[in-house]
C-alpha cells in the first residue's frame, strides 16, 4: 500500500510500499495519552525518557515524533532517524526539523499547526492589552503599595488600527480578536485580498507608517531572520507598539532596543527571544518601556497534549490505511 500527501517537499512518498509492522519512537511524556489511541496490533511503539534515549531508539523507527519538551532543541534524535519514512514535530513551525536531512530521504513531516493557535492568540490579545493600559506600570506600583491617582496609560483599542505579519492559524485568530475589540486589522498573508484587509509579503514594509499596533505572528524560516530591524522600526509610527509572539531570531533586537530607547516606539511586548532563556546580562531586559515573558504563550495544558496525541494517532491510521496525512509541512517552503 502507497503512502499519498500533499506539499511539494513530499512527493517522493507516494509510491514507497508501508513496511509490515512500522516502527514509532515516541516520547513517554506521551505514552498515557498516546498508547491507548493507536492500533498497537498493527504497529510496535518505542518509548524514550530523555534525549540520550531518544537518540538510542531513533534508528529503529519508521516513524518518529522526536521532539518534545527540551528535545526541540536537539536535532541529533532526527538526525539518527536514518530509515524514518515520516517524522512528527509538535511544533507549527520547521525550526527543529532539519529539513535538508528530510527533503533528501523523501521523508514526510507532519507538524502542530494549530494545536496552541488560540493559545497564543489569546496570548497576543494579552501583550496588546498590556501595552494599551501598561498594565506591568499598575503590577509595579502594587509592589510598591502605591495607589496610583492616574492610570499610566489608557489607551483606547476601539478604532485603533493593528497590522499581523502572518495570518495563519494564530495571526488570524488573533485578528478576530482584535476586531471583536473595535480595532481596524490588516493581515499580511500569501495571498492578498484588500476586500479582507489583505496584502502580500511584498507590500507590508511600505505601509509599517499606518499601524498602532504591529504585532508578528509569522512562521519562523530560513528566509525570516531579523525580518524586522532597523528599517522597519524606523518606518513604523512613531509611538507605535510592537508586538511579537513568533520567534525571537526573526527581530534584530539590538534594533528593537534602539527603537524602544529614541522613542520611535512608545512600548514593546516579546514572548520571545534570542537567544532563549535570555541570559540575566542581555540588555533586553533593561530597555525602556518593554514586557517580557519567557515565551509562554504556547506552553501546554493538559487539553493541548491530548489534542496532539490525537493528531498523531488519527494520522497514524490514515498512514497504515494509505491515506493523506493530515498537516503535511511543506519542506520547500520551510513550514
Amino acid at each position: 500500500m502507497a503512502i499519498h500527501c500533499a506539499g511539494t517537499g513530499n512527493r517522493s512518498l507516494a509510491d514507497k510500499p508501508i513496511p509490515e509492522r512500522p516502527v514509532i519512537v515516541a516520547p513517554g511524556l506521551m505514552r498515557p495519552m498516546l498508547e491507548p489511541m493507536l492500533p498497537l496490533d498493527q504497529v510496535e511503539v518505542r518509548w524514550f525518557a530523555d534525549v540520550d534515549e531518544a537518540i538510542a531508539l531513533a534508528p529503529l523507527a519508521d516513524i518518529g515524533w522526536l521532539d518534545i519538551l527540551r528535545l526541540e532543541d536537539d536535532p541529533r534524535p532526527v538526525l539518527a532517524a536514518s530509515k524514518a519514512r515520516w517524522l512528527h514535530t509538535t511544533l507549527a513551525g520547521l525550526s527543529k526539523i532539519p529539513v535538508g536531512f528530510a527533503r533528501e530521504r523523501g521523508i514526510i513531516v507532519t507538524k502542530g499547526t494549530g494545536l496552541t493557535s488560540r493559545a497564543v492568540a489569546d496570548y497576543g490579545l494579552m501583550g496588546v492589552l498590556m501595552l494599551a493600559k501598561r498594565v506591568d506600570e499598575i503590577v509595579r506600583a502594587q509592589d510598591r503599595r502605591e495607589w496610583l491617582p492616574q492610570p499610566p496609560c489608557n489607551d483606547d483599542l476601539d478604532g485603533a488600527t493593528a497590522l499581523i505579519i502572518g495570518y495563519g492559524a494564530i495571526g488570524s485568530q488573533l485578528g478576530d480578536r482584535l476586531k471583536a475589540c473595535g480595532m481596524i486589522v490588516t493581515g499580511v498573508r500569501r495571498q492578498a485580498d484588500p476586500a479582507l484587509g489583505m496584502i502580500g509579503p511584498d507590500d507590508w514594509r511600505a505601509r509599517l507608517g499606518e499601524f498602532d499596533y504591529v504585532i508578528l505572528a509569522a512562521p519562523e524560516t530560513p528566509e525570516t531572520y531579523h525580518m524586522i530591524g532597523t528599517a522597519e522600526f524606523d518606518a513604523m509610527k512613531t509611538g507605535a507598539r510592537f508586538v511579537n509572539i513568533a520567534r525571537g531570531s526573526m527581530v534584530d533586537q539590538d534594533a528593537l532596543i534602539a527603537a524602544l530607547r529614541g522613542g520611535r516606539l512608545r512600548s514593546a511586548f516579546v514572548d520571545v527571544a534570542d537567544p532563549e532563556p535570555l541570559p540575566a546580562n542581555h540588555p533586553l531586559w533593561a530597555a525602556p518601556n518593554i514586557i517580557i515573558t519567557m515565551h509562554m504563550s504556547g506552553r501546554g495544558n493538559l487539553p493541548m497534549y491530548v489534542q496532539a496525541a490525537k493528531r498523531f494517532a488519527d494520522n497514524v491510521h490514515r498512514y497504515l490505511a494509505g491515506e493523506p496525512l493530515e498537516a503535511v509541512a511543506d519542506l520547500d517552503r520551510g513550514y
